[in-house]
């Protein structure tokens, strides 16, 4: 059976230096009613705490108020760095917002991505993964309604309960950040958990994609799963107009500030030409699109050609273009991708393409029709016209 693809965003967010941080949060929850009034199924946004660019400290503060601006998006952690919190609290904060958003909550979570949040925690990088293993397995202890007693060198719970039991059953769905690295898939694997798949496009994460789902499928069969594909979410950068030339002139607004905030994070790529656009090798790459909806299109095939069936494609959030244009480009991925993709017109196409090839006949018998009545009208007539003159 196909599986039909959901529309979403990975919102970490991306904010230039040189904007109001308060207007650029308000703009990103009203990103999330556009999305929600567009049709999009999910949402997930980042905890960030350094570097500048992405300022939602808080995923659950923020998805908390976008939760009352929306109706039917779901909204997740994208994702909770487990290794910054108690295992408790970070799973009381979960359960209040299934209960807030009547289960329209998911539960991302990961390790923590930049390196400058751990170092101000005072955590080593290295120690990161493990503490998320270990601080997830507490958690589903907790959403199980058990008391937990345990302690590590990093948090310490004595006879620990969650006071809600979860609105949404057994839990809210719980999805792994995976990149590269084969940790995201064999933790997948183990529980049963969704993958959000956070570098689908680019270079590493693609080449990694069919690997880590493999490991994950490896896991699950040890441990009598099976991995549901429909939990496997991609992720990458998208902007669409009605033209390339359009869409290529868009993104001249800010994809520079962008690309230059990764690469003031990433150190160099020797294999890199320093005198290339990064845009245009990004786009002759495939590891984004600025394009058409054709070419949006073309990117969900060459996923889907590498890595097989997938349950969501997630947008990845930035301000690359400006606000309308930004809109635009969502609302063209809801008007002419998604319908493609999903082949939501297929019955549309059939029954005009049948009407098409049978006009002759179907005119005909319309025309028949037509001329029956007004012949039994003119008998009726004529008849009404003798019994007046009879009369």
């Amino acid at each position: 059976m196909t599986i039909k693809l959901r529309n979403g965003i990975f919102l970490a967010p991306f904010h230039p230096l040189d904007e109001d941080p308060t207007l650029c949060i308000h703009r990103d929850l009203e990103l999330i009613e556009h999305l929600d009034r567009l049709g999009y199924e999910e949402a997930w946004v980042g905890e960030h705490h350094s570097a500048g660019f992405e300022i939602i400290a808080s995923p659950e503060v923020f998805i908390a108020a976008a939760a009352e601006r929306t109706r039917t998006i779901k909204l997740g952690t994208g994702v909770v760095s487990l290794p910054y919190h108690n295992p408790l609290t970070a799973a009381n904060r979960i359960l209040q917002l299934d209960h807030q958003t009547r289960g329209r909550v998911m539960f991302g979570v990961g390790p923590g991505l930049l390196p400058s949040d751990a170092f101000q925690l005072g955590i080593d990088p290295s120690v990161q993964r493990d503490r998320m293993v270990e601080g997830l397995e507490v958690i589903l202890e907790l959403f199980a309604g058990k008391r937990v007693t345990k302690k590590t060198d990093w948090f310490n719970l004595e006879n620990a309960i969650c006071q809600l039991k979860p609105y949404t059953w057994p839990h809210p769905e719980i999805a792994v950040a995976s990149s590269v690295t084969p940790s995201g898939g064999k933790l997948a694997g183990r529980h049963g958990f969704g993958m959000l798949c956070v570098a689908a496009t680019q270079a590493g994460g693609y080449d990694a994609l069919g690997i880590n789902w493999q490991i994950a499928n490896e896991v699950a069969a040890e441990h009598g799963r099976t991995m549901d594909a429909e939990k496997l979410r991609l992720v990458g950068p998208v902007h669409i107009a009605e033209t390339r030339e359009e869409a290529m002139n868009n993104v001249k607004f800010g994809y520079h500030k962008w690309a230059q905030y990764f690469a003031n994070l990433s150190p160099l790529n020797v294999n890199q030409d320093p005198n290339e656009d990064p845009l245009e090798r990004g786009i002759r790459e495939g590891t984004m699109v600025v394009g058409t909806p054709d070419d949006a299109i073309a990117q969900i095939r060459r996923l889907q050609a590498k890595q097989g069936e997938f349950g969501a494609f997630l947008q990845l959030a930035h301000n690359w273009a400006n606000w309308e244009n930004t809109k635009k480009s969502y609302e063209l991925w809801q008007r002419h991708v998604t319908p493609v993709i999903n082949d939501v017109n297929a019955n549309r196409i059939e029954s005009y393409e049948h009407t098409k090839a049978h006009a002759g006949e179907l005119m005909g018998a319309a025309g028949a029709a037509v001329m029956k009545t007004l012949a039994k009208h003119a008998e009726e007539q004529a008849a009404k016209g003798k019994k007046d003159a009879a009369e």
